[in-house]
C-alpha cells in the first residue's frame, strides 16, 4: 500500500512537473522574435518555471497589503469586464492580450518593486508571467490560485475542525480578521456563500522606475 501511494505521488509530481516544461517550451516556441530577449536562455528560463518561489499566497498577499507594504505592485490580467466587476485591492488593470503593449512596460519592466499578476485562477496570470520572463523583466511573482483562491482562502475561509491543530485555528482567525479589512464580514450559519464586495480601484500613486536600455556605441575610427 506504501508503495502504491509513493507511486501515486511521484506520478502525479512528473506530470506537474512534464506540464510545466511543455508550457515553457512552447512559450519559448511561439513568442515572436522581436519579442525576445537573447540573454534569457531556456535553461534560465526552466529553471524560473520550475521553481515555487515564483508563487505567493493569498494569505501573504493578505498580510502585505494590511501591513501596506510599499513594495507590492499588484497587477490584474484579466479583461476590463472583469476588472471593474471585483479586484483586490489597489490593482491596476493591464489585460493579459495588451501584457506586451509598449505603453505598459513603464510598469512592468523596473526593479523596485515586487509585482503580483492574477487572474482568475493561475491559467492568464501565469502566461503573463511566462511571456515577462522570457523579456528578462525582473521580481515578477503570479498569486497562486487567483482571485477564486483569494475568494475561498481570505474571503470566506472555511472553519477547521477540532481535530486540526492549533495553527489551523490562527490562521483561521487571521483570515476572519482579513475578511474584515477587505470590506467583507464572516458570516455564520448561512447557507449562501458570501459575494465580495466590489473594491473601488486605486491606481498606486508609485513612481515607477523603468530599466532604462542602454544604447549601443558607434564603433569608432575605420579604414
Amino acid at each position: 500500500m506504501i508503495n502504491r501511494n509513493l507511486a501515486k505521488i511521484l506520478s502525479k509530481r512528473y506530470i506537474i512537473l512534464a506540464s510545466l516544461l511543455f508550457v515553457a517550451a512552447l512559450g519559448l516556441v511561439l513568442l515572436p522574435s522581436y519579442q525576445k530577449n537573447e540573454n534569457v536562455t531556456a535553461e534560465h528560463l526552466l529553471a524560473k518555471v520550475i521553481n515555487p518561489e515564483r508563487y505567493i499566497t493569498s494569505d501573504v498577499l493578505a498580510d502585505k497589503l494590511i501591513l501596506k507594504d510599499p513594495s507590492i505592485l499588484l497587477i490584474d490580467v484579466r479583461v476590463v469586464s472583469e476588472y471593474e466587476k471585483y479586484t483586490l485591492p489597489g490593482a491596476i488593470n493591464i489585460p493579459f492580450d495588451s501584457i506586451l503593449n509598449p505603453n505598459y512596460e513603464g510598469y512592468l519592466n523596473q526593479d523596485q518593486y515586487d509585482i503580483v499578476l492574477f487572474s482568475n485562477d493561475n491559467f492568464k496570470a501565469d502566461q503573463a508571467w511566462l511571456l515577462l520572463n522570457r523579456k528578462d523583466y525582473k521580481n515578477l511573482h503570479v498569486l497562486n490560485g487567483g482571485i477564486n483562491g483569494w475568494y475561498h482562502t481570505i474571503l470566506n475561509p472555511p472553519k477547521p475542525t477540532e481535530d486540526m491543530p492549533q495553527e489551523a485555528f490562527e490562521l483561521y482567525n487571521f483570515r476572519q480578521a482579513a475578511a474584515l479589512y477587505f470590506g467583507v464580514g464572516i458570516k455564520t450559519k448561512v447557507k449562501k456563500e458570501a459575494t465580495p464586495i466590489p473594491v473601488k480601484k486605486v491606481v498606486p500613486k508609485k513612481a515607477v522606475v523603468p530599466v532604462v536600455k542602454k544604447k549601443k556605441r558607434k564603433p569608432e575610427g575605420g579604414c
